[in-house]
């Protein structure tokens, strides 16, 4: 893992970072084009984390802090490269990230189909919270 790099994504990684999505994320969300990405981008320039070895694009996290909260999006990685402590890593750093911007909690979206994506937030520490449900309205198409 000592040649694993993480790093912000800037303007150029958008292309790569989409079609990352559609090889390595589990289901789609209406943000997932050049628009949704640029604007958060542009909002925080640091929320898109990206890990890389040797160039080559491996795993992605979005770790968004709006002041309030700490919204963890997007965890994936790539199929072949899955169970080296990659998803690990990128949780790290996010919540790195958060303790130095004075967060509190992580949230992380995760699909309640995806069971592999369940083992993997509760070997980091995170676990459903049954009191609450998300609500969602889509505001553009």
């Amino acid at each position: 893992m000592d040649d694993l790099r993480i790093r912000a994504a800037t303007p150029d990684d958008i292309d790569a970072v989409l079609a990352f999505w559609r090889l390595a994320a589990e289901g789609t969300s209406v943000s997932d084009d050049r628009d949704g990405v640029t604007r958060l981008l542009d909002r925080d320039p640091e929320a898109l984390l990206l890990a890389e070895r040797g160039g080559e694009l491996l795993g992605t996290v979005i770790a968004g802090w709006d002041g309030w909260r700490c919204s963890l999006y997007r965890l994936a990685v790539r199929p072949g490269a899955r169970r080296q402590g990659i998803a690990r890593a990128l949780v790290a750093a996010a919540e790195e990230r958060f303790a130095a911007l004075g967060g509190r909690r992580g949230d992380a979206m995760v699909l309640d189909e995806n069971e592999r994506a369940h083992h993997t937030w509760r070997a980091a520490g995170y676990a459903p919270q049954p009191q609450w449900s998300r609500w969602v309205k889509t505001l553009a198409s």
